[in-house]
């Protein structure tokens, strides 16, 4: 396969740590025909990064990353637009002031385990997006506390370990409707981090089905052979679109670069066709 379109984006709208337009100049560079921006609970940096698809002929997926409540693992939702969701960055205002009470909670806990570290220093390093744990991170980074984000997340920033604190998260019905609602494509995201096994895995995926997902990332950085051949199993037993992307951030949190995972543009027809052919049947 052909990888022509990486689908699972991040900018500086979230936690990202290139601007959309840097984002869209180097999906170019690197000879994709399409991208998709998925940023952390908002869409803030959309019309921007549309804006630079036009510029660059580099076709702009529009999209979103959502995360749900889930009782084990990690559980993200990705959704698809056809074009900018109105309206859906209200929706989500919630969720972005969760994030927002949460990082202050984070560097309460840093602070009781002696290091000297603000939300105005969080602040500069994020500048104008949200701020979250990959921003705190830089500034463990920064003041010299850790040597990598892998260790400021291994050490204290990761679930489970000595700084995280839960954020306020959508229910997993709510997130999957608030995509149909602006009619887009609902996509669970890397399924690994759902920390089930194969059968509870199928047995989740039917419950999205029903509850009206329409995709699963199947081609995903630390996805090993066989995750990907069961992957794509569930896709065809639950007529799922097939999506693939690099997660990619930046190189201070990623091995990889935009591109190097992804899809073949036939996934890209495959939305349109549902967009197209089925309408609002389709979300709905």
């Amino acid at each position: 396969m052909e990888i022509k379109a990486d689908l699972h984006i991040h900018t500086k709208a979230s936690d990202g740590e290139y601007s959309p337009h840097d984002v869209v100049s180097m999906a170019k560079a690197v000879h994709l025909e399409a991208i998709g921006i998925t940023d952390h609970d908002t869409i803030s940096g959309l019309e921007d990064a549309l804006s630079a698809g036009e510029q660059n002929g580099i076709l702009v997926i529009p999209g979103v990353e959502i995360s749900a409540m889930f009782d084990s693992g990690t559980l993200h939702v990705l959704g698809y637009f056809p074009g900018l969701p109105c309206g859906l960055e209200q929706e989500l205002e919630k969720v972005q002031g969760a994030r927002q009470d949460r990082n202050p909670k984070i560097i309460k806990k840093l602070n009781k385990l002696g290091f000297d570290i603000t939300m105005e220093d969080v602040k500069q390093v994020a500048g104008q997006g949200q701020t979250g744990r990959p921003h705190i991170g830089k500034v463990l980074i920064k003041k010299g506390y850790v040597a990598s984000m892998d260790e400021a997340f291994d050490k204290f920033l990761a679930k489970g370990k000595v700084a995280y604190v839960e954020k306020e998260k959508l229910f997993l019905d709510n997130a999957i409707s608030l995509i149909k609602r602006h009619k887009g494509i609902s996509v669970l995201a890397h399924p690994f981090t759902l920390e089930l096994d194969n059968t509870e895995l199928r047995s989740f995926v039917r419950h999205l089905k029903d509850l009206g997902l329409l995709g699963i990332e199947v081609f995903y950085p630390e996805h090993s052979k066989d995750q990907i051949k069961f992957y794509r199993a569930l896709a065809q037993e639950f007529g799922l679109v097939i999506t693939g992307g690099t997660d990619f951030h930046g190189p201070s949190r990623d091995t990889t670069f935009i591109g190097d995972v992804g899809v073949d543009m036939k996934t890209i027809s495959h939305f349109f066709d549902m967009w197209n052919r089925e309408g609002e049947d389709a979300i709905n």
